[in-house]
């Protein structure tokens, strides 16, 4: 399932081909994907201009001029396809279409059918029930050591789960909460209420490192995610740890990296290293 970084890289992508363009034809080609769309969905973004396209934790969130903000989700194998010129024929998992007026078009293309669209309003968006709740973005200021501590304290689950809780942290998964424990030398067993403090201190940049330099690299490409362009990510060639078991730490060069399932989750650490 992607994560922040490619995310933020699809909404990235999107802003530059969408903001400022006016909506002309925006058809769905099946009722429904993981939920229902919205009722009038189509209807009620066509006509609309795109005013910005951001993200919030692993959400796409376009806001048009009206207010009007669309909710998305990229599920599992969801991919933003933006073209030039007017749209070919539909493919067989290209469920949603919004052409813009004299300029791209995207196709929203999901064969797994996990990912979800739905429309909210930016007086009431904070709480709607996907969006509240959500803890703070990770690469925000309001992300630091006495947050993170105040999150973990009296947690007892191990600490590689806690990150993974939205409501502790926003947007963090699998691939970039395994990197970042490496580089902070943190044990993903470790009971999280016992992060608090200065070993949270030490987590929060490795948290901020490792996604900023995700950003930069376009994600990481693992099955299904491409950016919105249709490039690759290359971040899956800078991993330190995951996907790397049986192979020799990057940092000690004594220990060997180490795969262990928590929460039906792969988890690759340095036995060695993070304690």
């Amino acid at each position: 399932m992607p994560e922040l970084p490619e995310v933020e890289t699809v909404c990235r992508g999107l802003a530059r081909a969408l903001e400022g363009r006016r909506l002309s034809r925006v058809e769905l080609r099946r009722p429904d994907l993981r939920v229902p769309f919205s009722p009038r969905f189509a209807e009620r973004l066509t006509g609309r201009r795109i005013v910005a396209i951001r993200r919030r934790a692993k959400y796409m969130l376009w806001e048009m001029d009206d207010g009007t903000v669309l909710i998305g989700h990229l599920g599992m194998s969801g991919r933003m396809n933006i073209g030039a010129g007017e749209p070919g024929p539909a493919g067989r998992h290209d469920h949603v279409l919004f052409v813009t007026e004299d300029g791209p078009h995207v196709v929203f293309n999901d064969h797994r059918r996990f990912g979800l669209m739905v429309l909210d309003h930016v007086e009431t968006l904070a709480a709607h029930p996907l969006i509240a709740g959500i803890g703070p973005e990770p690469l925000g200021n309001e992300f630091d050591g006495p947050t993170l501590s105040r999150a973990l304290d009296g947690r007892r689950t191990p600490i590689k789960a806690a990150l993974l809780d939205q409501k502790v942290v926003a947007g963090l998964g699998n691939i970039y909460v395994s990197e970042a424990l490496f580089r902070a030398q943190i044990s993903p067993e470790r009971a999280a209420a016992t992060v608090a403090g200065a070993r949270a201190e030490r987590l929060v940049p490795a948290i901020r490192d490792v996604l900023a330099e995700a950003i930069a690299a376009g994600g990481s490409t693992l099955r299904d995610y491409v950016q919105a362009d249709g490039e690759l990510g290359y971040f899956q060639h800078n991993f330190k740890v995951y996907d790397r078991a049986d192979q020799p730490c990057p940092a000690c060069g004594k220990g060997v990296i180490r795969r262990i399932v928590q929460s039906n989750r792969s988890t690759y650490f340095c036995p060695r290293c993070q304690k």
